[in-house]
């Protein structure tokens, strides 16, 4: 096992040594010792098209050889031009004619969309349009403006003080409802519910609304209903409230169509994008605005009042042209959606009756497993059995790649979830590895619990017994141990499956 670099700043210092991986090719990647590893989560829902795609390694070579970088608040370059009217091309209809800032991350491309939305109304008159309304479970990004945007609990926590104070509304959770109904007789109260806040807030202080059309990896995969986004719009229209849509994780072909807000076929104000538009091969990131959106400035101030030094390089936006004519020229969309169907299709036979799997979730090539301690409550696992870490980890030891879904789905605190967001190249050799090696994987780490017991803080073994006796829930405490029964020693989230632990 390397040391860990003394030199890196990691991200956790709590564990082991970061694998190294020295290179990738299709849907693997190597480590420094040769294992192969099948990267099932595309990097971070960024590697779309594989690993080491010639045409793409060629035109890297080629434009660095030719003009690696120019300055856009000076300057113009032809990538820069070709790569906004690809995606002129790429955006829904309705948008117009659109006009592209382009950028390095998703983060910044969020920032700029919350800046540029503030900007149409004040070059309107409405400068007191300020307040952009998000969702919890959101991710929008990591820097202050995203992270407040954005409603993932357990990053924003330590920067709280730092935040600025955007209001958020509940995420379209079908599998467990915040208000406790049932789609379709639950009248979309989690859409009509932006409209409640607007109006606390007074529609003429608010400038947007943004969402993950579907959610990405603090809710992986999370889909609302098919009449959840065009009662969005008309409220944000019924208040003149812009409509960002981000789609960093769901764009570019991720959820079979080229955007993932094309499934309900509205058109937003402003989206973003990132990840997938470069595949990973160099920071790319753009917003991409509606033609009324960049108008309201043009015949205004004329002065887009945002700016990055590396927006709009040569570099990076001719790798994002070669990535988009790769994905047409392969129709890898549609690969996407066929792929995703049937990898979707196959989890959910291989984990139907596993009962410790609640929901298997998915559109196109972004697909999420929610496990639960017990199907029928929807219970979670208690939240120190690191269940979520333990399966990415037993996974990659399988030679699989996944990604754990951020703690805090469920309240802000608890849930497990993986993501998995593979390469559209993948074959149906390689979904069969995902499936077979997933479902391994979380056996063996509900199976290492077994025999488990937490009774006062202490563990203690879970004798193996033939005769149970029932708990207020659960056959769960055998006859013949001394332990307390469930329902004295846990918490109801706490109470495990039946025949999970006996």
């Amino acid at each position: 096992m390397p040391k860990s670099s003394p030199y890196v700043l990691y991200g956790r210092m709590d564990r082991e040594c970061p694998t190294i991986i020295t290179r990738g090719k299709g849907v693997h990647i190597f480590d420094e010792d040769g294992k192969s590893y099948l990267d099932a989560v595309g990097g971070i829902g960024v590697v779309n098209i594989g690993h080491g795609v010639e045409e793409v390694v060629k035109t890297i070579s080629d434009q660095a050889r030719t003009l690696a970088f120019s300055y856009g608040g000076s300057v113009d370059n032809i990538p820069r031009r070709e790569l906004a009217r690809k995606l002129q091309q790429w955006a829904p209809s309705g948008m117009g004619e659109t006009q592209t800032f382009f950028c390095s991350g998703g983060a910044e491309a969020n920032e700029a969309a919350l800046k540029i939305a503030y900007q149409y109304h004040w070059e309107r008159g409405n400068q007191n349009k300020q307040v952009v309304i998000g969702r919890w479970q959101s991710y929008h990004g990591n820097t202050i403006a995203t992270l407040a945007m954005g409603g993932r609990t357990q990053w924003r926590r330590m920067h709280n003080p730092y935040l600025l104070n955007f209001p958020h509304i509940p995420p379209p959770y079908c599998y467990r409802c915040p208000w406790g109904h049932n789609y379709p007789g639950c009248d979309l109260v989690c859409a009509h519910d932006l409209r409640r806040v607007i109006r606390q807030i007074g529609g003429e202080n608010v400038a947007a609304f943004i969402a993950e059309p579907i959610i990405g990896t603090s809710m992986t995969a999370v889909a609302p209903p098919p009449e959840y986004y065009p009662i969005i719009r008309d409220i944000c229209d019924e208040y003149d409230v812009r409509l960002i849509v981000d789609e960093v994780i769901t764009g570019i072909g991720r959820t079979g169509e080229k955007w993932g807000i094309d499934h309900w076929q509205v058109t937003p104000d402003i989206i973003t994008t990132g990840k997938g538009l470069s595949s990973g091969y160099s920071p790319l990131a753009a917003a991409i605005l509606r033609e009324e959106v960049w108008q309201a400035i043009a015949s205004g101030s004329q002065k887009v009042m945002h700016s990055y030094t590396y927006g709009g390089n040569p570099l990076s936006c001719a790798v994002g042209l070669a990535v988009l004519n790769y994905i047409e020229d392969h129709d890898l969309v549609t690969r996407s959606k066929q792929m995703g169907d049937k990898l979707l299709g196959a989890l959910q036979r291989e984990m139907g009756d596993l009962p410790w799997v609640g929901q298997v979730r998915g559109v196109g090539l972004l697909i999420g497993v929610e496990l639960v301690a017990d199907r029928l409550t929807k219970d979670p696992f208690p939240i120190d059995w690191n269940v979520t870490q333990r399966v990415v980890e037993s996974s990659f030891d399988r030679g699989l790649l996944i990604a754990g879904g951020m703690a805090g789905l469920i309240d802000g605190v608890a849930g497990d979830h993986i993501q998995l967001s593979p390469p559209y190249v993948m074959e149906d050799e390689h979904l069969d590895f995902i499936v077979r090696t997933l479902s391994d994987s979380i056996s063996t780490v509900v199976a290492e619990s077994k025999g488990e017991w937490r009774v006062g803080g202490v563990i203690a073994d879970l004798p193996a017994c033939e005769t149970c006796v029932a708990c207020e829930r659960h056959q769960a405490t055998p006859e013949s141990s001394s332990l307390p029964t469930c329902s004295q020693t846990r918490s109801p989230a706490a109470v495990p499956a039946p025949g999970l632990f006996c």
